[in-house]
Parts: C-alpha cells; sequence; structure tokens
C-alpha cells in the first residue's frame, strides 16, 4: 500500500556550472525528475567565459614558451632566406585564431555538456531563475523582465556563480580597460598588459601573456605575488616572472586605471603612475546572488553575499542547497562539481561523506604550474601541526634535467611521530597531474614509508615524490630520537 503514496522528487536547479550540472546530472540518475534554469548556457561562465577559455589560452602559451626554449636542447628552427642562408624564424601569434579556437572549445564543451543532461532526461529551461519561496522557481527573461515560467519544487539547488568584481575607479570598457571575461575580444596581442591583482587570476594570465610575447607588467598589492599560497612556490614564479621581463611591482596598490587614447594609465596610491596598451582587473570576484530571492526564502549570507553552506552544500533552509563561487565554500570548479553532487546524494538518502576542506587539490595554472593539497609548511610553523617538512628541489630530478627544467621543487608535510602525509605542494610543468600521488596518499592517510614504497618509473618527474617520502623517513626518524633524547 505504501507505494501508493510514493511520487518522484522533484528537484530544481538555477545556474548550470559545473555545480548545477553535476547536481542536475547525479539527480537524474537517481531517478528525480530534473529542471535545470541557466541563462547563458549549460557549463556557465566556468565552461564559457572562464576556466575552459583561459586554461586553453594558457596551453598556447605553454606551447609557445616551448618553442622558445627548445634551443637549450639543441633543437634549433632556421628558415632559408632569399639568399639560400638560414635564418632564424621568429614565434608569432595569431591572436584572432587562438581566441577563435579557444571560443570554438568552449562552445563545444558547453554543447557536450548539454547533451549529456538531455540524455539523462533533465529539462533546461533557458533563462534567469529566482526564488519565491523555499519551494518555487521563477524564471523570466531577463533581471526584472517579464516571467514566462513558474517551477515547483521538493529540492532546489542555487549555483549561480560569481562575476568579475568592478571598481568604480577602474571601470572596465572592454577595450583597453578588461575583466578575465572580455580578454578573448582581442583583436591582437596586447603591447603593453597591466595586470592589476597578483593573485591566482592575475598571477595565471600575466604569465600567459608574458609568454606569448607581451611586454606585462603586474601590479601587487603585497610583498609578493600570490599572497596567500606557499611562500616558496610564490617566490619561484615571481623568480620566473622576473627573468622573463615581467615587471612585477610589490606593495603598490592601485588607485585608479583611465584611457588614455589607445592606451591606459594606471596611478598608484603613491602617485607613481603605469602606462600600458591594455589592464587586465584581477581584483576578485563577487557572487551573483543579488537580487534572486535568496534572502526572502530565508537564506543566510556571508556579509560578502556569499551563500552559508555546511559541508554537504545545505544551506540554512532545510530543502536548499547551494554550490560553487555563490557559496562560503572553496571557489574552484572541482569543488562546485563536488557540491553538485554532495548535495543531490544528502537530498535524495544516498550515501554522502562530507566534503574536508583539507582533501581539495588545487592547480594555479602558471609556468611552473603550482599544486597544492592538505595542510601547509604554515600550518606547522604555527602549531596548527605537529609536522615535518621537506623540501626537494626539481633540478634534483634526472627526468627534470632531461626535459631542461630547472625552475620547482617537491614539498612533503607530514606528522611528526607517525609520518601520516597531511601535504604537500610541487612547482612544475603539469604540477596539475603529479599532484594527485599526493592528494591520494593525504585522503587515504597513507605514511611517507607507504608512499615511498610504491614503484615510479626511472626517470620520472614522479620519482621526486618518492625520492622526497624516503628523505622524510630519515628526517622522520631523526625527530623521534631527538624526542627521545
Amino acid at each position: 500500500m505504501s507505494g501508493e503514496f510514493e511520487r518522484t522528487q522533484r528537484i530544481a536547479i538555477i545556474g548550470g556550472g559545473p555545480g548545477g550540472y553535476e547536481a542536475a546530472l547525479a539527480a537524474a540518475q537517481l531517478g528525480a525528475d530534473v529542471t535545470l534554469v541557466e541563462r547563458t548556457g549549460v557549463g556557465g561562465s566556468a565552461v564559457i567565459t572562464d576556466v575552459v577559455p583561459s586554461k586553453s589560452l594558457i596551453a598556447t602559451a605553454d606551447a609557445a614558451s616551448a618553442i622558445k626554449e627548445a634551443t637549450d636542447l639543441g633543437v634549433q628552427f632556421f628558415a632559408r632566406g632569399a639568399d639560400g642562408q638560414p635564418s632564424r624564424p621568429e614565434v608569432a601569434i595569431n591572436l584572432r585564431a587562438v581566441n577563435k579556437r579557444l571560443l570554438s572549445l568552449a562552445s563545444q564543451q558547453s554543447d557536450d555538456m548539454r547533451a549529456s543532461l538531455v540524455e539523462a532526461g533533465v529539462r533546461i529551461i533557458p533563462g534567469y531563475g529566482r526564488l519565491d519561496g523555499p519551494h518555487a522557481v521563477v524564471v523570466s527573461t531577463g533581471p526584472g523582465g517579464t516571467d514566462f515560467d513558474r517551477v515547483e519544487a521538493d529540492t532546489l539547488v542555487v549555483s549561480v556563480g560569481a562575476a568579475p568584481r568592478e571598481l568604480p575607479s577602474a571601470k572596465p570598457d572592454g577595450e583597453r580597460i578588461l575583466t578575465w571575461t572580455q580578454l578573448y575580444d582581442m583583436p591582437a596581442l596586447p603591447e603593453h598588459l597591466i595586470v592589476v591583482g597578483s593573485g591566482v587570476t592575475g598571477a595565471e594570465f600575466a604569465s600567459a601573456y608574458m609568454n606569448l610575447g607581451s611586454k606585462v607588467t603586474i601590479v601587487s598589492s603585497r610583498d609578493q605575488v600570490l599572497p596567500g599560497e606557499d611562500p616558496d612556490a610564490a617566490a619561484v614564479l615571481e623568480g620566473v616572472f622576473r627573468r622573463g621581463g615581467m615587471k612585477v611591482l610589490s606593495k603598490s596598490r592601485a588607485q585608479s586605471v583611465t584611457r588614455e587614447g589607445d592606451g591606459v594609465v594606471v596611478t598608484l596610491e603613491d602617485g607613481r603612475t603605469v602606462e600600458g596598451s591594455h589592464c587586465l582587473m584581477a581584483v576578485g570576484s563577487v557572487p551573483n546572488t543579488a537580487g534572486i530571492g535568496l534572502e526572502e526564502a530565508g537564506l543566510q549570507l556571508s556579509p560578502s553575499g556569499h551563500i552559508r553552506v555546511n559541508r554537504v552544500a545545505r544551506t540554512s533552509v532545510p530543502n536548499i542547497y547551494a554550490a560553487g563561487d555563490c557559496t562560503t565554500f572553496m571557489p574552484l570548479a572541482s569543488v562546485a562539481s563536488m557540491q553538485g553532487r554532495t548535495a543531490i546524494f544528502h537530498a535524495m538518502g544516498d550515501v554522502v561523506i562530507p566534503i574536508d576542506r583539507r582533501l581539495i587539490a588545487a592547480n594555479i595554472f602558471t609556468a611552473p604550474e603550482i599544486a597544492t593539497v592538505g595542510y601547509s609548511e604554515q600550518d606547522v610553523t604555527d602549531g596548527k601541526i605537529l609536522g615535518v617538512v621537506h623540501k626537494l628541489p626539481l633540478s634534483a630530478n634526472p627526468r627534470a634535467k632531461m626535459m631542461g627544467i630547472k625552475d620547482g621543487f617537491i614539498k612533503l608535510i607530514a606528522r611528526r611521530g607517525s609520518g601520516t602525509v597531511l601535504g604537500g605542494v610541487i612547482v612544475a610543468p603539469k604540477a596539475s597531474e603529479l599532484i594527485y600521488p599526493i592528494a591520494v596518499a593525504v585522503d587515504r592517510r597513507l605514511s611517507v614509508d607507504q608512499l615511498s614504497r610504491a614503484f615510479t618509473v626511472y626517470p620520472s618527474l614522479t620519482g621526486g615524490i618518492t625520492d622526497a617520502a624516503r628523505a622524510m623517513h630519515i628526517v622522520d626518524a631523526d625527530a623521534e630520537a631527538g624526542d627521545d633524547a
């Protein structure tokens, strides 16, 4: 008789970025009636204007850099001139072609994601969604536009993302003063790009355009680039920047950015000015949470407008969840995806493992890349954990020598006594791939001895991880001997 009262759970999702997409897919796979409301296209800004195009641009910059550095490996490029004599060709960047390719890749990825949702049975409504209480979503033609649909739901997921932060004294015009979503409209490589902001976004684009051939100046309000990241990693990257010809203005805060003819002028708080052809404003982002009925539905927001969520992505309203950059959790696409899945599993009574921030692997796509997971060396210094740290320069790795890699390192953090791997940092080409064994070790609570016993190929960059783990066995033994003494 109980079957007569069963009905399919109705789930409505606002925002089709990584969080909303994964939530919709998981809900459909679990048999829910799923509706997704998305205003820009499946994949959201992460796929269409942010992660996919930016990392595609960085891949192009890496290719250009590899060509330039090939001479260090004995590879030389020459072309025959009219006189029959060899001449060295220049590496040229066709930015129109580059931008066309990366925007095409973004569109293709969005189409593939949409096809996956349609195949899974998800109903997709294009438009602007807002909450109408805790159990309904109203869809309109635009902000404040005419309503044309209403979706009743048992569970709601908000995944509306974030947008580039704009300063009143540096308003983007889409031509010379730009946000990172507007870079792909540039017809040619900027002659001199000034990057305001030295966080992850600023550092990534500064690195990319430097390697593409632009003159770059980065304005950093802190002592060095990437404040808040591993200081050793930031120091390596800043050294690479300076060696590559980039001008790094440390302890410098931009007061205003103005357009002057075919260029820009950045005025610093101390009165100095910097002139360039273009300026990228990379001063953070703001969540897209205003005016969509969140507070009226009872959701708690932080002072910055982010949605407060717990470790299963649940908000202060029991049947409403939130995922991605609009939440108080870490602003990473991988985290948004995990939050989306976790929210649905929790809402539908499936097995749920609450998200642990310490298990999240993150990567900065500069050249070299910087990947991190788990506790940091600063946590050891501050006494948050009783740990030991070992750093192995990448220049000592045989595979790195063969590849001509001079910059970078592998750093492991382990618990004193047990040797349990608690964290790690890798600065290297493709660090985003190399961090995975350390992420597994942190997740599975492996010891440095267990990590060192795994076979790695010789020669390989991953061999540096086991080398560091073996070295920590000695360090740990000495530490224990010292404690006993």
